[in-house]
């Protein structure tokens, strides 16, 4: 069995494997792997949403791994945008990757930077 976190390491991320469906809210500091589906808001450290993983809700975080489906907006400063994916809502981001054909569908927002803010 793998273990996610060591003894100087206080965190492992949170993990929805494929074929689980959770519905709700998830808010941590850490972070977020969705290779299944969520329905609600995620807000985190990093999100990774895996090919086949599906978000349906508002999603809030620094870093953005987009493999899968996100089905409402995303506020984030640096977005990953990868060959599969799909996306419908608002995109506000500072810095955007895309790599290859995507799906989106969505409005893309480049969010300002705040005065004395670096970008990330």
């Amino acid at each position: 069995m793998l273990a996610f976190t060591n003894a100087t390491e206080k965190q492992s991320p949170t993990v929805i494997g494929a074929g689980c469906k959770v519905t709700g809210d998830i808010k941590t500091d850490h972070n977020v792997q969705i290779h299944g589906e969520v329905i609600g808001n995620i807000t985190a450290e990093t999100i990774v949403i895996g090919r086949g993983g599906i978000v349906k809700g508002d999603i809030n975080a620094p870093v953005l791994f987009l493999h899968g489906t996100l089905d409402g907006s995303a506020t984030v400063n640096t977005a990953n945008v990868f060959n599969a994916a799909k996306m419908t809502g608002t995109l506000a981001y500072k810095t955007l990757n895309i790599t290859g054909n995507t799906g989106l569908d969505c409005k893309l927002s480049k969010r300002k930077e705040e005065k004395g803010q670096k970008n990330e």
